[in-house]
């Protein structure tokens, strides 16, 4: 793979790749015919390649912060491989301009990746990351089989907590965040990035690095329940999916087939729990 070309310092894009995932930045506030030179946090948008095997797959806009987990839960939640031993290797490699996550999977995987032919590039948080036809972004959903119930109350005191936790966008004001809960509401894992896709994809990549499972507890984020979201909690094997905003029609759809948990508008105590809500009791949660 070719290096990108090397910029000379002072140039806007020099050392893209060695960026923290928040930095100060100059602007001027205007305020009626008033100027004022100000400075605020900002977070950081860096392209992140991933390679496997040497050969590149897709380009992804993403928070640079927790990237082996980003790697690790993107290969999972996309069924590159189907389990974390299959991930022999992860390097993060800076660049100029960008970062590339170098992966070593089985010989086998690498060479039915390179026939999906997807060498492209994602938006921030891409859902997708380029499939070519319906059947590649409508893929079978996995049955949730955990049966534990969630009591309601387990529900708000993760919503609550979850501002609490999210350092970066606290600076920035510009990130979501995925949280993975105990039964009982706790929050054990959370991850934040400038799409959502990858707030997820980072939080089931920690998991598996910790060897934790999904199942037993369920998720919490910051965005919409879009159907990329519902596909990836169904892969990780997540019985709950929990969103502050809306979901679409789809995500809805998609939930319903995969025996998910789907709820959404989860603010303060309130939500509306669009699929199975048979997993939502009154009783206190008693774990799995």
């Amino acid at each position: 793979m070719s290096l990108p070309p090397e910029l000379t310092p002072g140039h806007p894009l020099f050392g893209l790749g060695y960026a923290a995932p928040h930095a100060a930045r100059p602007y001027v506030a205007l305020d009626g015919i008033a100027r004022e030179p100000r400075e605020g946090e900002v977070a950081e948008e860096v392209p992140v390649a991933f390679v496997y095997d040497r050969r590149p797959h897709v380009v992804m806009m993403a928070t640079p912060a927790d990237l082996e987990d980003f790697a690790v839960g993107f290969t999972l939640s996309e069924e590159i491989v189907p389990r974390r031993a299959d991930i022999l290797a992860v390097q993060v490699q800076p660049y100029s301009q960008g970062i590339e996550l170098q992966i070593e999977i089985p010989a086998g995987a690498a060479e039915a990746l390179e026939r999906r032919g997807r060498q492209l590039v994602g938006q921030t948080g891409c859902g997708l990351c380029g499939v070519q036809t319906i059947g590649g972004a409508l893929r079978p959903m996995r049955v949730a089989n955990a049966r534990w119930p969630l009591e309601p109350g387990a529900l708000w005191r993760a919503e609550a907590a979850l501002a609490e936790r999210q350092s970066l966008n606290r600076s920035t004001g510009a990130v979501h965040a995925a949280a993975w809960a105990s039964p009982d509401g706790a929050l054990l894992m959370v991850r934040e990035d400038v799409g959502r896709h990858n707030a997820l994809d980072k939080v089931i990549g920690a998991l598996a690095r910790a060897g934790t499972d999904p199942a037993a507890g369920f998720l919490v984020m910051t965005s919409r329940a879009s159907y990329e979201l519902v596909q990836k909690a169904s892969v990780a094997g997540v019985p709950v999916l929990a969103t502050v905003s809306r979901p679409t029609g789809l995500a809805i759809r998609l939930a319903e087939a995969a025996g998910l948990t789907l709820v959404s508008l989860l603010r303060g105590a309130s939500a509306n729990v669009y699929t199975h809500a048979e997993r939502i009791t009154s009783a206190p949660a008693s774990g799995t």
